[in-house]
Protein backbone atom coordinates (compact mmCIF):
# COMPACT_ATOMS: atom_id res chain seq x y z
CA UNK A 1 0.00 0.00 0.00
CA UNK A 2 2.83 2.56 0.51
CA UNK A 3 4.26 1.84 -2.43
CA UNK A 4 1.34 2.35 -4.18
CA UNK A 5 0.88 5.76 -2.30
CA UNK A 6 4.49 6.54 -2.96
CA UNK A 7 3.93 5.78 -6.87
CA UNK A 8 0.87 8.05 -7.06
CA UNK A 9 2.16 10.65 -5.08
CA UNK A 10 5.68 10.87 -7.77
CA UNK A 11 3.37 10.31 -10.87
CA UNK A 12 1.17 13.48 -9.52
CA UNK A 13 4.19 15.32 -9.16
CA UNK A 14 5.80 14.30 -12.66
CA UNK A 15 2.36 15.22 -14.25
CA UNK A 16 1.92 18.52 -11.98
CA UNK A 17 5.84 19.63 -13.39
CA UNK A 18 4.87 18.96 -16.83
CA UNK A 19 1.52 20.96 -17.20
CA UNK A 20 2.83 23.91 -15.31
CA UNK A 21 6.04 24.20 -17.95
CA UNK A 22 5.27 26.36 -20.87
CA UNK A 23 5.66 24.23 -23.87
CA UNK A 24 6.03 25.41 -27.19
CA UNK A 25 5.82 22.58 -29.72
CA UNK A 26 8.31 23.94 -32.33
CA UNK A 27 10.69 24.60 -29.44
CA UNK A 28 12.41 21.53 -30.70
CA UNK A 29 15.43 21.07 -32.23
CA UNK A 30 14.87 19.81 -35.72
CA UNK A 31 18.00 17.33 -37.41
CA UNK A 32 18.81 19.10 -40.57
CA UNK A 33 20.51 17.50 -43.82
CA UNK A 34 20.04 17.63 -47.72
CA UNK A 35 21.88 18.48 -50.38
CA UNK A 36 22.74 21.92 -52.79
CA UNK A 37 23.80 23.05 -55.90
CA UNK A 38 24.20 26.40 -57.45
CA UNK A 39 21.04 26.79 -59.54
CA UNK A 40 20.39 30.29 -60.76
CA UNK A 41 17.29 29.18 -62.48
CA UNK A 42 15.52 27.85 -60.31
CA UNK A 43 17.01 30.40 -57.82
CA UNK A 44 17.27 33.92 -59.67
CA UNK A 45 17.57 36.54 -57.40
CA UNK A 46 17.61 37.05 -53.44
CA UNK A 47 15.11 38.88 -51.68
CA UNK A 48 14.34 42.57 -51.33
CA UNK A 49 16.81 43.89 -48.99
CA UNK A 50 19.57 41.72 -49.60
CA UNK A 51 19.96 42.65 -53.20
CA UNK A 52 23.77 42.61 -52.74
CA UNK A 53 23.48 39.08 -51.49
CA UNK A 54 24.62 38.13 -55.43
CA UNK A 55 28.50 36.89 -55.01
CA UNK A 56 27.30 33.61 -56.35
CA UNK A 57 24.36 31.99 -57.96
CA UNK A 58 21.64 31.33 -55.63
CA UNK A 59 22.40 27.67 -53.46
CA UNK A 60 19.19 25.98 -54.41
CA UNK A 61 18.54 23.54 -51.26
CA UNK A 62 16.65 20.37 -51.28
CA UNK A 63 15.77 17.99 -47.92
CA UNK A 64 15.16 19.22 -44.43
CA UNK A 65 15.49 22.90 -46.00
CA UNK A 66 14.06 23.66 -49.32
CA UNK A 67 14.70 26.85 -51.06
CA UNK A 68 17.57 29.03 -51.91
CA UNK A 69 20.41 30.50 -49.80
CA UNK A 70 22.17 33.93 -51.26
CA UNK A 71 25.53 34.67 -50.27
CA UNK A 72 27.34 38.02 -49.86
CA UNK A 73 31.64 37.40 -49.44
CA UNK A 74 32.68 39.70 -46.66
CA UNK A 75 36.39 38.60 -47.03
CA UNK A 76 38.70 36.50 -48.70
CA UNK A 77 42.03 35.37 -47.81
CA UNK A 78 44.31 32.76 -49.60
CA UNK A 79 48.14 31.05 -48.60
CA UNK A 80 50.68 30.12 -50.68
CA UNK A 81 49.99 26.44 -49.35
CA UNK A 82 46.39 26.54 -51.40
CA UNK A 83 44.23 27.16 -48.31
CA UNK A 84 40.95 29.39 -48.83
CA UNK A 85 39.34 30.97 -46.19
CA UNK A 86 36.28 33.59 -46.82
CA UNK A 87 33.83 35.02 -44.47
CA UNK A 88 30.02 36.23 -45.96
CA UNK A 89 26.78 36.39 -44.80
CA UNK A 90 24.15 34.71 -46.47
CA UNK A 91 20.01 34.31 -46.29
CA UNK A 92 18.07 31.42 -47.08
CA UNK A 93 14.08 31.48 -48.28
CA UNK A 94 12.10 28.89 -48.43
CA UNK A 95 10.61 25.97 -45.85
CA UNK A 96 12.13 23.70 -42.89
CA UNK A 97 10.48 20.36 -43.33
CA UNK A 98 7.67 21.58 -45.88
CA UNK A 99 5.98 24.19 -43.40
CA UNK A 100 5.17 27.89 -43.92
CA UNK A 101 7.65 29.73 -45.99
CA UNK A 102 10.15 31.66 -44.41
CA UNK A 103 13.64 33.63 -44.36
CA UNK A 104 16.72 33.42 -41.93
CA UNK A 105 20.36 35.06 -42.56
CA UNK A 106 23.58 33.86 -41.41
CA UNK A 107 26.84 34.40 -40.98
CA UNK A 108 29.29 31.79 -41.99
CA UNK A 109 32.98 30.55 -42.48
CA UNK A 110 34.27 28.78 -45.90
CA UNK A 111 37.49 26.42 -45.65
CA UNK A 112 39.14 25.30 -48.65
CA UNK A 113 42.21 23.38 -50.20
CA UNK A 114 43.37 23.99 -53.81
CA UNK A 115 45.66 22.20 -56.35
CA UNK A 116 47.92 24.08 -57.85
CA UNK A 117 45.93 24.62 -61.05
CA UNK A 118 43.17 26.10 -58.86
CA UNK A 119 40.84 22.93 -58.67
CA UNK A 120 38.94 22.55 -55.62
CA UNK A 121 39.92 19.08 -53.55
CA UNK A 122 38.46 19.68 -50.24
CA UNK A 123 35.90 22.29 -48.73
CA UNK A 124 33.28 23.07 -45.69
CA UNK A 125 31.70 25.58 -44.14
CA UNK A 126 29.85 26.38 -41.00
CA UNK A 127 26.42 29.01 -41.08
CA UNK A 128 25.40 30.36 -37.77
CA UNK A 129 21.90 31.75 -38.20
CA UNK A 130 22.00 34.61 -37.12
CA UNK A 131 19.78 35.34 -33.85
CA UNK A 132 16.72 37.31 -34.01
CA UNK A 133 16.60 36.93 -38.21
CA UNK A 134 14.13 34.52 -38.93
CA UNK A 135 11.08 35.68 -40.03
CA UNK A 136 7.50 33.90 -41.34
CA UNK A 137 7.84 30.26 -40.69
CA UNK A 138 11.19 30.42 -39.71
CA UNK A 139 10.98 33.36 -37.16
CA UNK A 140 12.65 32.88 -33.89
CA UNK A 141 15.08 30.23 -35.45
CA UNK A 142 18.49 29.44 -34.20
CA UNK A 143 20.52 27.00 -34.99
CA UNK A 144 23.59 26.25 -37.84
CA UNK A 145 24.17 24.59 -40.82
CA UNK A 146 27.70 22.63 -41.98
CA UNK A 147 28.43 22.16 -45.54
CA UNK A 148 30.67 19.76 -46.58
CA UNK A 149 32.06 20.31 -50.99
CA UNK A 150 31.52 17.18 -53.02
CA UNK A 151 34.04 17.75 -55.64
CA UNK A 152 32.94 16.82 -59.01
CA UNK A 153 31.68 18.05 -62.15
CA UNK A 154 29.66 19.92 -60.94
CA UNK A 155 30.77 20.61 -57.55
CA UNK A 156 27.76 19.66 -55.10
CA UNK A 157 26.91 19.99 -51.51
CA UNK A 158 25.65 18.37 -48.45
CA UNK A 159 24.79 19.96 -45.56
CA UNK A 160 23.79 19.04 -42.02
CA UNK A 161 22.89 20.77 -39.25
CA UNK A 162 20.14 21.65 -36.22
CA UNK A 163 17.60 24.55 -36.08
CA UNK A 164 15.15 25.31 -33.24
CA UNK A 165 11.53 27.93 -33.67
CA UNK A 166 10.99 29.15 -30.67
Amino acid sequence: MLKNQRLMFLFALVMSVLIALPVNAQAAANQLSGDALYDAVQCPAPPTGYEEFVSYPGLAMTGSLDGCLYTRVDSVHQTPSGAYLETGEEVFVGRLNGGPEGTFATTYRFEAKFEPDGTEFRGRCQHPIAAGSGTGGLAGATGRLDFKDIIGEPVTYVYRGHITLT
